[in-house]
């Protein structure tokens, strides 16, 4: 029984010398990945706001800017895995245990296809910040793009769509070039004035100060017929802001055209 307690007493005796003798390099390696961190997002920082000046593209200087902090905190893992001596005991795990590699690789799948995904949004650049786009059911304004994910708002909620999903499905674009498109139904009465009604409606397009021109056809043609109800189909093109997309333009022009139809007589249906 002595013999028992005595070898219990050594084996709890190794295990706090060798607690104490790793809890330096513990430690060490715990400064090394906090001094990592805010190094790389202290770079990361640095490198949005020269990138953005020198860039014309916001999406893409914020992706790699983004980029470079992930490498950066990579590089501390890695010091530090070598600091506390991991790096022989993953590659042994690796090495003896094929299952093991099998299980890492699959839990990494999505990261990994999500990031190269990333890469391919920041370069092909098929929408930047600012654009209204639609995909996989949700449509918002594009916020920014992550390393995993693209952030959109929409009606004041922050979704966050993996970059995957937005290269293996359709992904429409709203406004590509700066330009926005809205457009519009309204009833006239049959037997109304329709070319003096679409006159009208082309002068109020062609005097708002939101309305674009500029290589845009903006149009109010007949579009239907239904009953005594004559559809017309008004079509226009305003540069992209933030009041394109809340609905206001679009509303100010409809109620335009409805107190320009009132005062000629014709009547909306």
């Amino acid at each position: 029984m002595q013999d028992f307690f005595r070898d219990v007493a050594h084996q709890i005796e190794g295990y706090y010398k060798a607690l104490v003798a790793i809890t330096p390099k513990f430690l060490l390696a715990v400064a090394v990945i906090l001094i990592s961190w805010i190094i790389a997002s202290r770079v990361r920082a640095f490198a949005d706001v020269r990138l953005k000046k020198r860039m014309k593209d916001t999406l893409l200087a914020s992706f790699i800017a983004n980029l470079i902090k992930a490498v950066l905190i990579i590089i501390g893992v890695l010091i530090m895995c070598r600091i506390i001596g991991l790096n022989g005991v993953a590659k042994s795990l690796l090495a003896g245990a094929g299952i093991s590699a099998f299980i890492i690789g699959f839990a990494l799948k999505d990261i990994g296809e999500n990031f190269l995904a990333g890469i391919l949004l920041a370069f092909k650049r098929p929408f930047t910040v600012g654009d209204i786009i639609e995909s996989n059911g949700v449509k918002g304004k594009v916020v920014m793009l992550n390393l995993r994910d693209t952030q959109i708002r929409s009606d004041g909620k922050d979704i966050f769509i993996p970059n995957a999903l937005l290269i293996k499905n359709t992904l429409m674009n709203y406004n590509r070039g700066g330009r926005l498109l809205q457009e519009f139904t309204i009833g006239l009465e049959y037997g109304s004035d329709y070319n003096r009604a679409m006159e009208l409606i082309r002068e109020i397009l062609t005097d708002d100060e939101q309305v674009t021109d500029n290589n845009y056809q903006n149009t109010a043609v007949v579009s239907n017929v239904t009953g005594l109800v004559v559809q017309l189909n008004i079509r226009y093109w305003v540069k992209t802001s933030g009041l394109s997309t809340d609905g206001k333009i679009r509303s100010g022009i409809i109620v335009k055209i409805m107190e320009a139809l009132k005062k000629e007589g014709i009547v909306l249906k």
